[in-house]
């Protein structure tokens, strides 16, 4: 069976944030999945999950400066410290909400680094990153991000990724699957899916172009999702699109999916 998370960062953003865990119970959602939760407090955040008995998926750890266009330090030579006082933090709200996989970004190449030192300070930091959570048994993740969304971004590739996990060697490490990314960047997405799935973790789907509902644009998502179902992939799949009206209107590409007996 296939298990679909509300991503409640770009969904029900008709509402503010912390309605939209009640929105989405109310859509029939399990789980939800969210950028950063850090703009409220932990507690609040755990209550509306435990509230309305939603699971917590997934979040990101701290990005770095956001605004400023920083999107991870985890490859930033330097920024260790930073980057373990982040872990910190997104520990706080992942016992708040039970949450038991976060995504560790690693952040935009810059010119004057070298790349094989960005690759060293990754590895050293999730090896001390999946050292800490391996005792809370949480998984960290890692996901490639298309170069034209985000330019310069260190694992553009999902061998990129394959290749730090690979170097870290834990087993609470492995690799965020989105099928957005994938396309831009690589396509062939049923080959990549089956070469990486004993290294997926956590899946997310879109459309291309547009990253909009998955029931428009070039890839074949009943296709695609008759496929995972038979594979060995068990984890959920986050909804990480922006919808191209209101949110519930958009469902009916997930209301159609549960007329298959694949779709629990």
């Amino acid at each position: 069976m296939l298990n679909f998370a509300a991503n409640l960062t770009m969904m029900f953003n008709e509402m503010p944030f912390l309605k939209r865990f009640n929105a989405a119970r109310e859509a029939n959602f399990r789980g939800v999945e969210f950028l950063f939760p850090y703009s409220y407090p932990a507690p609040e955040v755990g209550q509306r999950i435990q509230d309305n008995g939603l699971t917590q998926v997934l979040f990101n750890l701290p990005p770095g400066n956001w605004d400023s266009g920083e999107r991870g330090i985890g490859a930033l030579p330097g920024r260790e410290n930073e980057f373990k006082e982040n872990l910190e933090t997104a520990l706080t709200y992942a016992e708040a909400t039970g949450c038991k996989t976060l995504h560790a970004m690693a952040g935009i190449t810059p010119p004057d680094i070298p790349k094989k030192q960005m690759f060293d300070t990754l590895v050293e930091n999730l090896i001390m990153a999946c050292e800490v959570c391996a005792s809370l048994d949480i998984t960290v993740v890692l996901e490639p991000l298309n170069s034209e969304d985000v330019p310069q971004y260190f694992l553009p590739h999902l061998s990129d990724a394959a290749r730090v996990i690979n170097a870290v060697g834990r087993e609470n490490l492995g690799l965020q699957f989105d099928f957005y990314h994938v396309q831009i960047m690589e396509g062939n997405l049923l080959r990549n899916f089956d070469t990486y799935v004993d290294q997926i973790r956590h899946i997310q789907i879109s459309s291309v172009q547009g990253r909009h509902e998955p029931d428009s644009g070039e890839i074949n998502y009943p296709f695609i999702f008759k496929h995972i179902n038979s594979s060995t992939y068990k984890g959920w799949i986050g909804c990480e699109y922006l919808p191209r009206g209101s949110t519930t209107e958009g469902l009916d590409w997930l209301r159609k999916l549960k007329q298959h007996e694949y779709l629990d």
